[in-house]
């Protein structure tokens, strides 16, 4: 049976274990669960592919079957920053909330994990399946470090996932792909008072820039997401005011919808980019795929019928952002993400979770993974 009492003092620990991505490590933190697991007879292991940059992996063994599940919540936060009225590794409880660094995103959703296991053990519940609860490092900068060597190297080999990293009970089957890239445009020189005796980059880049946001995306419609975007994130170019400019550059960001191809916009791009540059270079920075999964597949059809047995209505939803599911596909691994965050409050000042998201989302796992059927 979930301990509220225990689940609460256990967030509150876990709030107060510095894990700032930038500005600290994972190794603390997981250690600490490492062996709040261990002492719960699981066995567990710590993979580092850079020091200090801790994932720890924990199995709960079922003899009844081959099969795997994995839950996956992470172990950084972003930094805390300034301007916090209460102090961010306090976890001090108000209003029936528990503020600190971290509270939504994404120790909340740890603590509900590794209390689900303590609970599972204690009442000695034998799943149909082996479990594999993995607390990951490096997933606010990426997850070079955590969640996509732990796939690529084949350490984490589950037939499905369940992402723990959203707010308020939602069932992520769906998300955008996005595209981070860098355009750079070479013009030449000249003095500001002659300007026709240069090839000045930032008209260059304004006029591609015009062009680009004329320009329509062609998409089908999906139920779960928003219209594929175009943001221009950062523009910077020339060296002084009467100086033909003879450099630019400028950063997009692309987020595209299932079916869209990546390869095919920035073909589309660098068509635009050559009509008005004869100099350029295209420097991508970070792409991940888009993503989607049949709301019928058993993952999304046993959380529902989890969150209906706990009295909440499933919400089946899509991600307009990056979440880590999208990692798992190359591995044919199918994967949703839930969590039990309250909107709106991560990566912010004062974050907090509501208790009561807490004690519920840890009756819904609980109810989920004692009934998951493959």
């Amino acid at each position: 049976m979930i301990n509220k009492k225990r689940l609460i003092g256990l967030t509150q620990k876990l709030i107060s274990i510095d894990s700032q991505n930038p500005g600290s490590t994972e190794a603390k933190i997981a250690g600490f669960v490492g062996d709040y697991l261990k002492r719960l007879g699981l066995r567990t292991k710590i993979y580092e592919f850079k020091n200090g940059r801790a994932n720890l992996l924990a199995y709960l063994v079922s003899p009844r079957c081959k099969k795997t599940l994995l839950i996956t919540p992470h172990l950084d936060t972003v930094p805390a920053g300034r301007n916090w009225t209460l102090p961010p590794f306090a976890g001090k409880i108000h209003q029936a909330r528990i503020y600190g660094l971290g509270a939504t995103d994404c120790k909340c959703n740890l603590a509900v994990g590794m209390e689900v296991i303590n609970s599972l053990v204690e009442d000695n519940v034998v799943l149909d399946y082996n479990l594999i609860f993995a607390a990951t490092a490096d997933e606010e900068t990426g997850s070079d470090y955590g969640l996509i060597p732990l796939i690529n190297k084949n350490i984490l080999k589950p037939d499905a996932a369940v992402v723990l990293d959203a707010d308020e009970f939602e069932i992520i089957v769906a998300q955008k792909g996005l595209i981070h890239l860098k355009v750079k445009i070479f013009g030449k020189k000249a003095h500001g008072a002659y300007p026709w005796l240069g090839v000045n980059a930032i008209s260059i880049a304004v006029d591609i820039l015009k062009d680009l946001k004329g320009r329509k995306f062609v998409y089908r419609k999906n139920r779960y997401l928003r219209p594929p975007t175009m943001n221009i994130g950062t523009i910077k170019g020339g060296d002084k005011v009467n100086i033909v400019a003879d450099w630019c550059e400028f950063e997009l960001d692309f987020r595209y919808l299932p079916g869209m191809s990546a390869k095919k916009m920035i073909k589309d791009l660098k068509k635009v980019v050559g009509r008005y540059a004869n100099s350029y270079k295209i420097e991508i920075s970070g792409m991940q795929k888009d993503y989607y999964i049949d709301r019928l597949h058993p993952l999304v059809k046993n959380f529902s019928a989890a969150l209906k047995d706990s009295g909440i209505a499933p919400k089946i939803c899509g991600s307009e952002g990056a979440t880590t599911i999208t990692f798992f596909q190359d591995k044919n691994i199918p994967a949703i993400a839930t969590g039990f965050g309250t909107s709106g409050c991560a990566h912010t000042v004062d974050e907090y979770v509501k208790i009561d998201n807490l004690y519920k989302g840890s009756q819904v796992l609980e109810e989920f993974l004692k009934n998951y059927k493959f």
